[in-house]
């Protein structure tokens, strides 16, 4: 049986194999993705969570995990090209943006290693 038809179990005490661990991921560096199309950060991690929430407890937790942390990054995005017109926006910008890239790279390893990582600061809109 393919074990990502496997039923699902309490979230942390799954362990994942490499497939799964792969889809994880991928749902991290979903922010790549966002510097070549417009929103690219949101549409990765939520296509790979909406098609394996069901399959992986473990792809579903990073999928949550990432899809918040870019929607919590976005926001910060948008409020920081506002500030464009006080200055302040541009400093912003270029913090948010390399902040944004540390943490995905962070949590993809972790999530490749097979650890629940969790962000630092995240708003949690998808529970």
């Amino acid at each position: 049986m393919d074990p990502l038809d496997a039923p699902m179990t309490d979230e942390h005490d799954h362990i994942p194999d490499k497939d799964e661990k792969m889809w994880a991921t991928f749902t991290h560096l979903g922010f790549i993705a966002g510097l070549v199309i417009p929103f690219g950060n949101l549409i990765a991690p939520l296509v790979i969570w909406l098609v394996y929430k069901d399959r992986s407890s473990y792809v579903d937790y990073h999928g949550k995990e990432a899809l918040n942390f870019q929607i919590t990054l976005t926001i910060g995005l948008v409020i920081s090209a506002i500030l464009i017109f006080v200055i302040v926006g541009f400093f912003l910008l270029f913090i948010l943006g390399l902040v944004g890239l540390i943490f995905a790279i962070i949590a993809a390893i972790r999530a490749n290693e097979g650890e629940y990582y969790e962000y630092p600061f995240n708003l949690r809109f998808i529970k």
